[in-house]
């Protein structure tokens, strides 16, 4: 979306500011500024209070880098979950989704993207180091990357840095379609594809 003239007109700066988010375009940025400008006043101060709530709440777990209000993060601190098997996954969507599978009762570990070296990310931009810190001989880490070129290429480098110090690694089984996200598959499939997990 192009810079917008330098203007005070509240509509062109809302609609430029939402043009800024993912997967919106200029006519859904207006779409939405219209909505916002039709609403009651108290969706507008709603979403407006949401927003800096989540910008100045919400921070990443000192155990398992998932986006959390508490430190440690509520998943980190039930004790009805196993610390003998942690799942590692590549984002925050992809941790939703096998909890909403709600077959997997271990803890988990969140990477925050994958190995792309095309895209310039490699593995010091991920949380690896503090995966890497977790790692025991008790420990299984199941490697919940989607699978695709990039999600392969992390699951193998985690596979290669994680084996040597012990712990068991496994794959999720592939129930989950071949360049295919996490985020969109339905709950059975993840379920299956946690309990038909191989190791690495």
């Amino acid at each position: 979306m192009a810079e917008p003239p330098r203007t005070r007109d509240p509509i062109a700066r809302l609609v430029h500011a939402l043009g800024k988010l993912p997967g919106i375009g200029e006519k859904s940025a207006t779409r939405l500024a219209f909505h916002v400008l039709r609403a009651d006043s108290e969706l507008a101060s709603e979403l407006a209070s949401a927003l800096l709530d989540v910008k100045a709440k919400v921070r990443l777990c000192s155990t398992c880098c998932a986006l959390t209000e508490v430190d440690p993060c509520t998943v980190c601190t039930d004790p009805g979950r196993s610390d003998a098997i942690v799942c590692v996954v590549a984002t925050p969507q992809d941790q939703l989704a096998i909890e909403r599978a709600g077959a997997f009762r271990g803890r988990f570990h969140t990477l925050h993207g994958l190995i792309a070296p095309l895209d310039g990310v490699g593995p010091d931009d991920l949380r690896i180091s503090e995966l890497v810190a977790r790692a025991r001989s008790e420990v299984e880490f199941v490697i919940a990357t989607s699978p695709s070129t990039e999600g392969e290429a992390t699951a193998l480098y985690l596979a290669r840095l994680l084996k040597p110090l012990g712990a068991r690694v496994s794959r999720i089984a592939t129930g989950v379609p071949i360049g295919g996200e996490l985020e969109y598959a339905d709950r059975v499939t993840l379920a299956r594809a946690i309990e038909g997990r191989r190791e690495l």
